[in-house]
């Protein structure tokens, strides 16, 4: 009762605090009403990656193989299909239930202890839900985009989602708090090092990456709401997309090739959530 008791007061504290981000400044773009102080703290979270997140994951590259880095992504992935089914159940998806729930009991049994994913080696699909894709799935919309100080990118929803995200994960909950801790740094580690050739497709696709990551931190949030098919009625159209085009005559012609390609989207959104990783593991 008392944990629910502070899950519950904790949310609260992220929508007031969400709320007076949101009314701090006034920026360009409807979604992004705190767009100063989301600018601020992008800047200080990739000065972050640039100086400690990146550096520790080159050398964690470097020094393990293949095997051993493919072994540590495997037992984290499997401990998050637990609460991935959770959330599937309160989607009311129980199909999917079943299967997340089912990679779980493979892979740590048949799998020693998640370190060999045999689900999906048998067909067991692998899923990707959160309390926040939950919240939406239930209605609730984004609400405000807010960047936070090493959590990254996020939204109101999202950002009371994550509240239940880190309350209930394993990892986050375990003791002693040294453990805790050293398996926090490894799985932030792990996934930061999954992304280092990401952020190089990033460096050379953004023109602003604080506004590229934004959009697709948007674009992607809501495509896994609705599970890769959002309805065309309420899809929001990009700030870029409303401006009038400039007449063929007038229009530089390299000004064509700038949009980045859908590959370059995911790599940029997936390598902007890498910050909540590296913060989740410093709790003590």
């Amino acid at each position: 009762m008392m944990r629910i008791v502070r899950i519950v007061r904790n949310v609260l504290l992220v929508l007031l605090l969400a709320g007076a981000v949101g009314c701090a400044t006034t920026g360009g773009d409807s979604r992004d009403p705190a767009e100063g102080f989301n600018r601020a703290m992008y800047s200080f979270n990739d000065g972050f990656d640039q100086m400690i997140g990146k550096p520790v994951a080159t050398a964690y590259r470097s020094v393990l193989p293949s095997p051993v880095r493919s072994a540590v992504r495997n037992f984290f992935a499997n401990i998050a299909d637990l609460w991935i089914g959770a959330n599937n159940l309160l989607q009311g998806k129980p199909a999917d239930t079943v299967t997340d729930w089912a990679r779980f009991a493979f892979n740590s049994t048949i799998g020693l202890f998640g370190l060999i994913d045999v689900a999906s080696e048998i067909g067991l699909e692998k899923h990707d839900e959160d309390f926040g894709q939950t919240f939406g799935r239930w209605g609730v919309a984004d609400g405000a985009y807010i960047v936070w100080p090493l959590l990254g990118s996020s939204s109101v929803r999202d950002s009371a989602g994550l509240v239940f995200d880190v309350s209930l994960d394993p990892v986050l909950q375990h003791e002693p708090v040294s453990v805790r801790n050293a398996m926090s740094i490894l799985r932030a580690t792990g996934k930061r090092a999954d992304l280092l050739d990401a952020s190089r497709i990033l460096e050379e696709a953004a023109l602003d990456k604080y506004v590229f990551q934004r959009d697709a931190y948007l674009q992607r949030r809501r495509s896994l709401v609705y599970d890769g098919n959002p309805p065309r009625a309420a899809r929001e159209v990009p700030r870029a997309e409303m401006i009038e085009p400039t007449p063929p005559a007038a229009q530089p012609a390299p000004q064509a090739a700038a949009r980045p390609d859908p590959a370059a989207m995911e790599a940029g959104v997936r390598l902007l959530e890498q910050p909540a990783s590296f913060a989740s593991s410093s709790g003590g």
